[in-house]
């Protein structure tokens, strides 16, 4: 490893540049220094009024990936919406100009160095499910949120608790709702933005909302739902079921929203639809998860997502 590269993985390693969101930052920066010239001021590379990445966008950088053969989508939104993202060009650029002062900014390296970075991303390992059928369903479930907290307090900025958790739901409901039914299923990023949409989901009248966190918002989000004339139901955590309700009850909707553990939420419908029994227990298991992974698939660009099943 020469200098260059030492510096560039110190960097990545200390600022935890991992994320989609950050490699999509990394890649527009430095191909910006590379039309632009060093140094650079972050000033530069901020959009006036709205504090955003100036040229920051899912074309930007695909364009960039292009130019290496990769036509994979990285991020929907470029990095553009991710958290973050104007302090993670700030802190980037600083340290591109940084590597100028030294005599090191060789930027065609530079990029060359992130678009394996964008590789190994890709190849990402997925979450394994590690089937015990001297284990409880609910505990099957526990343990894959918990893969998912740890990959998420490693890589600051990418909810991978929450995004694991809604797909999750989301494959359970497309499993019990008839054929004719349509669920309409929506990126991470997408159900973190602000919108009109009532829910994760809506299934006739209810709507769905998938959380690993007890929010204030979310129970306003609920009191529109009932003034629509909708029915509110909370799919979350058992940590964060008590939080929740405690909200509920200090807005006086306590009585008028369902706040149910996920854990059981879908620990219950694997025995029904192994009817109990045991030897059909992991068939279902798998049907689900394979659901789950189709949804990772048409919806997400992060393929270590999915779930593996040994």
């Amino acid at each position: 490893m020469n200098a260059l590269e030492k510096r560039l993985a110190d960097y990545r390693r200390v600022r935890r540049f991992v994320g989609k969101g950050q490699l999509a930052v990394a890649l527009h920066v430095t191909r910006q220094g590379l039309r632009r010239g060093l140094p650079l001021s972050p000033d530069a590379l901020v959009t006036e009024g709205t504090g955003q990445v100036a040229g920051l966008s899912k074309s930007a950088v695909q364009a960039i990936l292009a130019d290496y053969g990769i036509t994979r989508v990285l991020a929907e939104e470029g990095g553009r919406t991710s958290r973050g993202s104007l302090g993670n060009m700030r802190d980037y650029l600083t340290f591109l100009n940084e590597l100028h002062g030294c005599g090191l900014a060789d930027l065609k390296a530079i990029e060359a160095w992130w678009i394996e970075r964008v590789k190994d991303f890709f190849s990402g390992k997925p979450f394994v499910l590690r089937y015990d059928p001297g284990k409880s369903l609910r505990s099957l479930v526990t343990d894959l949120l918990s893969q998912a907290a740890k990959r998420q307090k490693d890589n600051p900025g990418t909810m991978y608790a929450g995004t694991v958790l809604q797909h999750l739901v989301g494959a359970k409901l497309d499993t019990i709702l008839p054929e004719h039914a349509h669920l309409e299923h929506h990126g991470a990023s997408v159900a973190d933005a602000p919108g009109a949409r009532s829910g994760d989901f809506l299934v006739e009248g209810v709507a769905i909302h998938v959380t690993t966190a007890a929010t204030e918002s979310l129970i306003r989000k609920c009191i529109k739902n009932i003034e629509s004339g909708l029915t509110p139901l909370i799919v979350t955590i058992s940590e964060s079921r008590p939080g929740l309700e405690s909200l509920a009850k200090g807005f006086g909707v306590d009585a008028r929203i369902d706040i149910v553990e996920a854990e059981q939420f879908i620990a219950t419908n694997i025995h029904e639809w192994s009817q109990f029994d045991g030897n059909r227990r992991k068939k279902e298991i798998v049907k689900l998860f394979s659901r789950y992974n189709s949804i990772v698939e048409s919806v997400e660009t992060d393929p270590s997502l999915k779930i593996e099943i040994p």
